[in-house]
């Protein structure tokens, strides 16, 4: 049964004063939070900051990612109009958040209250003191088994602590043009020439061959847009790479990249980015959409704000595209698909707010299902679905259409999760910066992978290697169960 949510503009103020109206009726109170079932859990939350506020004009400052505030926003009407408190909002890069929040820290400025950092960014933010630890606010408010329904919640703890909810499900995922993929002499042609039928690639030898076919400079026509910019060329080794069925490390925290799987995966993206856009070397993501939007490329790489823009109005492959999981790897005989969640936003409370509890409430108000359906459900903003109740919405039907949410909600569901580790921003900018001079021509592959691993012992033994083995062997535990049991160390 569909979930029949109101319009966004139907959300006024008199639904917000029927809901604290209803609230109050119920008796409910700041206590019974961990028992009021999940349709409740917004009034109730909203009751409790209204006593803590206890009529005081409070204002919470809320740092976001750029694209956000369209998600948002109509959360932080609902909230100042149910609590009175006022939400200030400041938008900055979305490649710079993580870094505006750990300077904010470090100069005591107490600009922020609540973040929406990246995900894979809350082990370093952790480990400067920059946020807080809120498992104690979730046992006292949230009801038994909010956060089981979470389709992908790996990253909202570390070191056994609860730091942030996640609120934008974004597992990587492949669009390819339907027009071309669908074409009946295209598909004749590449039977003809490979002897194996054009469809949705399972591999990515299969996709990195298909590119080549698609791609026809004279024509106009490119075979991919796969990313080759600094901030993300590592995301699809990482994939490649897991995709060979090698962990990333031992189990003795011991570098495995530069292994011959390492190399091999880091050749196919070279040969690979022979068949690419020329833009995709230079461009960043927003303008990774514009560009594939025009609808001359086979297949890009994405998320579920990509799908958002190309099922738009400016987009001429709205309509036109088919989309699958990250291409996979033989493994053993068998195929091992790896699908990827590498990025997310993620409500988290500050460690300078000087309203902590209202800051978490406010979290907590963000992520309950009726208002991260609002925040999903908005085509202006671009966060994806990331609980079960948003594949059931109508608005978020139309904002992705049901083919895409179907493919996403599997990759969501089986995703492998990024390094969640401290020191992950320092493993991954060395890992980009020797990927980047491999794929330019100035290193070759294995030296490249080479100089990496022995920038990651250096990492590793500055993070303390005791603790971080240990918080690597916890991560390892939480890869999916057929993914983990298919990865191994090399003998």
């Amino acid at each position: 049964m569909k979930n029949n949510h109101p319009p966004r503009d139907a959300w006024t103020r008199r639904d917000a004063l029927l809901g604290m109206t209803a609230a109050s009726l119920c008796g409910l109170s700041a206590a019974s939070a961990t028992a009021a079932p999940d349709s409740a859990l917004h009034d109730v939350v909203a009751r409790r900051v209204r006593e803590l506020a206890g009529g005081r004009k409070l204002k919470l400052r809320l740092l976001l990612p750029n694209g956000s505030g369209g998600n948002v926003n109509p959360v932080i009407a609902y909230f100042t109009q149910m609590t009175g408190v006022d939400v200030q909002s400041f938008e900055t890069n979305v490649d710079a958040i993580n870094t505006e929040l750990l300077l904010d820290t470090l100069s005591a400025s107490r600009k922020y209250d609540v973040a929406l950092p990246a995900t894979f960014g809350l082990p370093d933010l952790v480990a400067a003191d920059a946020i807080l630890p809120i498992t104690d606010f979730a046992n006292q408010y949230e009801p038994p088994g909010f956060r089981d329904k979470i389709l992908f919640g790996v990253g909202d703890s570390f070191d056994d602590k609860l730091y942030g909810f996640q609120t934008d499900g974004d597992a990587y995922m492949m669009f390819y043009h339907k027009g071309m993929l669908e074409n009946l002499d295209e598909q004749m042609r590449f039977e003809d020439t490979f002897g194996q039928r054009l469809s949705i690639p399972q591999t990515w030898q299969d996709l990195d061959r298909q590119m080549a076919f698609f791609n026809r400079p004279d024509e106009g026509q490119w075979g991919g847009f796969l990313f080759r910019t600094p901030g993300y060329v590592a995301s699809e080794w990482w994939v490649r790479f897991h995709a060979k069925g090698i962990w990333p490390f031992s189990s003795e925290m011991e570098p495995q990249i530069a292994s011959p799987a390492g190399v091999e995966a880091l050749e196919e993206m070279i040969r690979a980015s022979e068949h690419l856009c020329p833009e995709a070397s230079n461009i960043g993501l927003f303008e990774n959409w514009e560009r594939f939007g025009r609808g001359d490329i086979f297949c890009n790489i994405g998320w579920g704000g990509t799908q958002k823009y190309l099922n738009g109005p400016n987009s001429a492959m709205r309509g036109n595209m088919l989309y699958g999981p990250t291409p996979g790897g033989i493994v053993d005989g068998k195929l091992l698909v790896t699908p990827y969640f590498n990025w997310g936003w993620n409500y988290v409370v500050t460690s300078n707010s000087e309203l902590p509890e209202i800051a978490y409430l406010f979290a907590l108000f963000a992520s309950t299902p009726q208002m991260s359906t609002l925040a999903v459900r908005q085509k202006d903003g671009f966060f994806d679905p990331f609980r079960p109740e948003h594949y059931e919405d109508e608005g978020i039907e139309a904002a992705y259409t049901p083919e895409f949410l179907s493919v996403h909600r599997a990759s969501l569901e089986a995703a492998i999760p990024d390094l969640y580790l401290q020191n992950q921003g320092e493993y991954f900018r060395v890992l980009t910066e020797w990927l980047s001079r491999a794929l330019s021509g100035e290193t070759p592959p294995q030296k490249a992978l080479d100089r990496v691993a022995q920038r990651w012992r250096l990492i590793t033994n500055a993070s303390g290697p005791s603790v971080q083995q240990e918080r690597w062997m916890r991560l390892r535990n939480k890869y999916p169960a057929p993914i983990r049991d298919a990865l191994g160390d090399i003998a």
